[in-house]
């Protein structure tokens, strides 16, 4: 009897398209939907930021803004209006709403909940808080003294949002409850400091507190966007164990993640990037909340932690949040609030539908 050896399939079928990338002999797979997808927020952040730059009380076709940008002996009176005033405006909504999604990714990754992003969790009220103490009791202004109070508050609070929330284990659910409840009580201690001083220093407060992009320039721009490159650095490098840790404690540890300090690594990336954006521009609610939702739909990913697709949408985002911001004269999170407002609740709607 003759025996015949079957040859080892060439392709793994993973379920979704993919292309393979090989390189210094390791083979690289790179989902097709995930790069269309980038390609398309790509798209819509580029026309979007165009027709940005265009509007205004100085109003410009896009061949203007484009020559504006690139062309250094065109009208000074465009290049003055599109580069000086508008261009920072849109590249710190870039930034931020970058910022905000990857926070939020990492929050959602952690807790394993939609909800767990830094607005509902606390970690947002916790960087407002320290930011407001640094603004009114401390009376700094500079970005610097901000971006410190942000941060030791957003850390602040991270570290008793876990302590309260640790009981033979962290439960994600118990970690959201607990953080709204921390964010809660840090809204109404903020409130009564904010009544407690005069009122041009509350007002000064009142006002950063908005969450608005209009009146910064590269001034702002350029430490955050030092700070901004930093932390995306780190992000990528606790992507990986937090995807496997998605996957329960025990097959990470198994893949070699240890689940203690990777939380907390990721806790730091986390909070530091919600403490960059209220420092750069006060608080902003609801994009860390709805964009790597957005993604993850758009993507038909099983995680949230998809870096590119998810900071893309958290740019376009808060650029078309900004853009209706500017056409009605409000800030920008104000916008944010009224439209997140919305999608929570549909959100909590959908969450309860599934419960029953």
């Amino acid at each position: 009897m003759t025996r015949t050896r079957t040859a080892p399939p060439t392709t793994v079928d993973l379920g979704r398209a993919s292309w393979t990338w090989r390189r210094l002999g390791l083979a690289y797979l790179i989902d097709r939907r995930t790069v269309m997808v980038c390609c398309a927020l790509l798209a819509a952040v580029l026309a979007l930021g165009v027709l940005t730059l265009g509007t205004g009380s100085r109003s410009l076709t896009a061949g203007q803004v484009l020559t504006a940008l690139f062309d250094p002996d065109s009208d000074p009176r465009n290049r003055l209006v599109v580069v000086t005033w508008r261009l920072p405006r849109l590249l710190l909504a870039l930034l931020c709403g970058a910022a905000l999604a990857i926070s939020g990714a990492i929050f959602q990754s952690l807790t394993k909940n939609p909800l767990g992003s830094p607005d509902v969790i606390g970690f947002s009220a916790g960087s407002y808080a320290g930011a407001t103490v640094v603004l009114v009791l401390i009376g700094g202004t500079d970005y610097l003294s901000v971006a410190a109070g942000s941060l030791i508050g957003g850390a602040i609070t991270a570290f008793v949002v876990y302590v309260l929330a640790y009981r033979d284990g962290l439960q994600p659910f118990r970690l959201i409850i607990v953080g709204i409840a921390v964010g809660a009580g840090l809204g109404s201690l903020t409130s009564m400091l904010l009544l407690s001083v005069n009122a041009k220093q509350a007002m000064l407060a009142a006002t950063w507190a908005a969450g608005s992009l209009s009146g910064l320039g590269f001034e702002q721009f350029r430490p955050a966007a030092v700070v901004f490159a930093l932390l995306l650095v780190c992000a990528v490098f606790v992507v990986r164990p937090l995807t496997h840790l998605e996957m329960g404690d025990d097959t990470a540890l198994a893949l070699g993640v240890r689940g203690g300090r990777t939380r907390l690594a990721a806790t730091v990336v986390g909070v530091s990037l919600t403490a960059l954006v209220t420092a750069a521009v006060g608080p902003i609610a609801f994009v860390a909340l709805a964009a790597p939702q957005i993604a993850q739909r758009l993507t038909r990913s099983s995680t949230t932690l998809r870096l590119a697709p998810v900071a893309l949408t958290g740019a376009l985002v808060l650029v078309a949040a900004d853009y209706v911001a500017q056409r009605i004269d409000l800030p920008v999170g104000v916008v944010t609030v009224s439209v997140g407002g919305l999608y929570l609740a549909w959100l909590l709607a959908g969450q309860y539908a599934r419960r029953r």
